[in-house]
């Protein structure tokens, strides 16, 4: 049996989208900028991909903008609002809990003279709105902060924050990594108060390579990206028009029935936690019940370190992840695990199981079992 269980890394892309992307590579594959028919049949497909994310997010069109995923999104949101808003202040607020695409530009952005305040989080990964309150200044540009942990699952209260910047300094952008929480729960981002917003494809059964901004209109954003104008200037590039085609389609499929889908996403996660409960010293980390992402639960097992069990677990057709993807090759600890004061011996003994509409109960049993036999074996062998 094959268990995958690492969608937060990426998912398996639905076959309606890749069969849509099939298409448009192979027969509606005209440039977007050309003039002439095929075109304007490649324009159309741009133009569908924004009126269905900005009937999803309840934004207007015109505040979508097409990136190759999180990671750039995330680089436009941060370095562009910084440049555009350098004059009325250097200081930029977010969580030590970020993912990298977040805390490098950051890092960068303090390299560049700018004066980042990090949130720290407690031990469910959670932030302190009274932390935000005392952090927010006269000089604040630009505050970002995560909807969904993407290694332990904990949800931000994003709205509450974006309320609380508005009212401490309406100046203030207020930017939201949703890559983890777009898909999963329904996000109005001029509800919440949220200027930009950050989302990828592969993260929702659409194709790598390609997500979005949203950008509130009127929120000032330099590109940092300059070449041929598309986008209004603001991403030059040649659109990729397939890869934007499924993006979208993926979207309006996952949000087609996102309530029954989260439901049993929840179920998943709570038969694993109840399931390794009576496996001893094996923690669960982030926030219990609802208050935590459906489709992610978070693994601390003692005595055994977390690429050990992961290629014990691959070796039974068990696919996890030791941390975030974009940073599980690295050798240093999580940084997201460290900021929520996880013991010592815990940091590399730590593992993601992540789900998606495809995940079965039955592999999900499978994994129990897996689990409850292979980690006192593990333990075993690593005393001696």
């Amino acid at each position: 049996m094959e268990a995958y269980l690492d969608n937060s890394a990426t998912t398996r892309c639905f076959d309606e989208v890749a069969q849509l992307m099939h298409k448009v590579m192979c027969g509606d594959y005209g440039n977007p900028s050309s003039m002439h028919r095929k075109g304007v049949e490649a324009e159309q497909y741009l133009r569908y991909a924004k009126e269905t994310l900005a009937g999803i997010l309840k934004v207007n069109e015109k505040e979508i903008l097409f990136t190759s995923g999180g990671t750039e999104s995330d680089n436009i949101a941060l370095i562009g609002a910084a440049l555009a808003n350098h004059r009325r202040g250097r200081h930029l607020i977010t969580t030590a809990i970020e993912h990298p695409a977040i805390l490098q530009p950051m890092a960068y952005l303090e390299n560049q003279g700018f004066r980042v305040t990090y949130l720290p989080a407690d031990r469910e990964g959670r932030i302190s709105l009274k932390d935000l309150e005392r952090a927010i200044r006269p000089d604040t540009i630009l505050v970002s902060i995560m909807h969904t942990n993407n290694e332990i699952g904990s949800i931000q209260p994003v709205a509450e924050a974006g309320a609380l910047i508005r009212r401490m300094n309406p100046h203030t952008l207020f930017h939201v990594d949703a890559v983890q929480g777009f898909g999963k729960v329904r996000i109005y981002p001029s509800r919440m108060n949220i200027d930009m917003m950050s989302v990828s494809g592969h993260k929702i059964h659409g194709p790598k390579g390609v997500g979005f901004l949203y950008i509130r209109d009127g929120a000032r954003v330099s590109p940092i990206i300059y070449g041929g104008g598309q986008q209004k200037g603001m991403r030059s590039g040649t659109e990729n028009v397939p890869g934007i085609a499924g993006l979208a389609k993926a979207a309006e499929m996952v949000y087609q029935n996102l309530d029954r889908d989260v439901d049993g996403m929840y179920e998943l996660r709570d038969m694993l936690i109840r399931g390794v409960s009576g496996i001893e010293d094996v923690r669960v980390n982030g926030c219990p019940g609802r208050e935590g992402a459906a489709h992610i639960v978070s693994l601390s097992v003692r005595g055994v370190r977390s690429e050990v069990l992961l290629h014990a677990l691959e070796e039974r057709g068990i696919y996890v992840s030791a941390g975030s993807a974009c940073a599980s090759n690295k050798p240093q600890p999580s940084a997201t695990l460290k900021a929520i004061g996880i013991e010592r011996d815990l940091l590399d003994s730590t593992i993601r199981f992540s789900f998606s509409v495809f995940t079965t109960r039955e592999e999900i049993q499978y994994t129990i079992q897996a689990l409850s036999e292979m980690i006192p074996m593990l333990r075993r062998y690593s005393r001696r």
